[in-house]
């Protein structure tokens, strides 16, 4: 049996059964510059508006796009760095494939987390806190669709036309406790600030409920995972035959009995 000894020996993080490497490090770049811009002008928004710049960071919708905005640019640089390689070598890498073991398993996490919490983001808020002031202004319309809906349409372009592998089980757990430290993040706010980023969140106001919104939020998380693993699954078997995984040398496999 052979066990590959470098990260991703199919790059399937850098590559598209659609899109040349090129193409695919091109498109997420560009995504990852719309979100970067949308991060930044809400965040002075909220500062010149409202005065209320020093509470971006309480709100989990902001933290995930940030998230979201992390993935492109990072998936995007090694993109472009595999064609580049690609184009000078018949055994192509990406430098993420020689970096230190830890840093290929946060890589492997952020992926886990963009791939699920922008899910989490879309369905609470169209389903708990969206309401007739959701598109009162231009500005405010523009912000919500671009942190409401085109976080789930960015995600699901890499669900889908990419090769990307399935959601390791092993980040399924960690994806819940990512969620559960929010909730500390919630409640120091609520402390130090005196508000509470959702107000699903105050007990005072839920009661009782609290818990149900809690535990309905991370039962949520679990389902949307496994949904995701195995929606990854299908496309996989279902366009599998078009990926064509790079050559390495034999030095980079270890056969055991």
């Amino acid at each position: 049996m052979a066990i590959p000894l470098v990260f991703d020996p199919e790059a399937r993080y850098v590559t598209s059964y659609l899109l040349k490497p090129a193409t695919l490090g091109s498109t997420r770049l560009s995504l990852g510059i719309h979100a970067l811009v949308t991060n930044l002008v809400i965040l002075i928004w909220s500062g010149v508006a409202s005065d209320q710049s020093g509470t971006y960071f309480s709100y989990f919708t902001h933290l995930s796009y940030i998230g979201v905005t992390a993935w492109f640019w990072a998936s995007g640089v090694q993109t472009f760095a595999f064609a580049r390689n690609r184009k000078n070598e018949d055994d192509a890498r990406y430098p993420l494939q020689s970096w230190p073991k830890p840093l290929q398993i946060l890589h492997e996490l952020l992926f886990s987390t963009i791939a699920t919490f922008p899910f989490v983001v879309t369905i609470v808020y169209w389903a708990l806190l969206a309401s007739s002031d959701s598109f009162s202004s231009p500005y405010l319309a523009w912000s919500n669709i671009s942190q409401h809906i085109l976080n789930s349409v960015f995600v699901l372009f890499e669900l889908v036309f990419t090769d990307l592998p399935t959601l390791p089980w092993i980040y399924l757990p960690a994806t819940i406790v990512l969620l559960g430290l929010y909730l500390g993040v919630a409640y120091i706010t609520s402390s130090t600030q005196g508000f509470y980023a959702y107000t699903f969140l105050d007990p005072k106001k839920q009661g009782a409920l609290l818990a149900g919104y809690i535990i309905g939020i991370a039962v949520g998380q679990a389902i949307l995972f496994i949904i995701v693993h195995y929606a990854i699954l299908l496309r996989i078997r279902l366009v599998g035959s078009k990926h064509r995984a790079p050559q390495h040398n034999h030095d980079e496999e270890k056969t055991v009995p």
